[in-house]
């Protein structure tokens, strides 16, 4: 196996200059941009491993970024960890919507961040062997194998993290999965995130799969816990 890449997207040059050089001396080969409409170019030229981007961007922001990267047919599955300004609460919250696989607060310990990596890296190369190839609740159909979600016959377009956190419950149909479990399962037992991660994720798979999201009839939430699929 050859080193992983990583782009790293950020206006501060010496931000920049930071991660590539322990990036580098860690064993990652690294590609750096300094703005968004380059970000996203580069990212479908080079096809890095994992992209670490920037929220505040000169022109297009980290947001639109992310956006337009998830949309590309070719880019979406490439893990995104996001760089927030520290006490944003709600750029991580519309970051993770968005797409984002993980997010760090400036400023951060460059130990963090490679651990960060390393956690999206193996949660993307360790995909188990799946025996069951279909599960079926209701009207919605996942395909397992080929990573597709259909409701009533149409196709339903979700992220990695959505998909995978649609899959988990449907396969334990009926039981309570705590929030920790979840965030365990489908994040990684080294993700460095908060319970809300999962809150936010299963309020946007709801709003895809569900015909009234306020009033869920597939993801029930069991209060204080976590959630079941019904």
């Amino acid at each position: 196996m050859g080193k992983k890449t990583v782009l790293v997207v950020d206006d501060e040059q010496h931000i920049i200059e930071l991660i590539q050089f322990n990036l580098e001396s860690h064993g990652y080969e690294v590609i750096t941009s300094e703005n968004g409409e380059d970000a996203i170019a580069v990212a479908e030229e080079k096809m890095p491993d994992v992209i670490i981007l920037d929220l505040m961007l000169p022109g297009i922001d980290g947001f639109e970024a992310c956006k337009r990267i998830r949309s590309n047919e070719k880019t979406r599955k490439i893990p995104i960890i996001m760089l927030t300004a520290k006490g944003e609460e709600m750029d991580k919250v519309l970051g993770l919507e968005l797409g984002a696989d993980d997010y760090l607060t400036k400023p951060f310990s460059v130990r963090e961040l490679i651990a960060r990596i390393k956690a999206v890296l193996r949660r993307f190369e360790e995909i188990p062997k799946e025996v069951i190839k279909l599960v079926k609740v209701n009207d919605i159909v996942i395909d397992v194998e080929k990573h597709e979600v259909m409701k009533n016959g149409e196709l339903i377009e979700l992220t990695l993290k959505e998909f995978e956190l649609l899959k988990i419950l449907a396969k334990n149909r009926g039981k309570v999965l705590s929030r920790n479990f979840l965030l365990d399962e489908v994040w990684g037992y080294d993700y460095f995130g908060e319970t809300r991660t999962v809150d936010v994720h299963i309020r946007h798979l709801r709003k895809k799969i569900e015909d009234n999201d306020k009033y869920p009839i597939y993801i029930e939430t069991i209060r204080g816990i976590g959630y079941k699929m019904k």
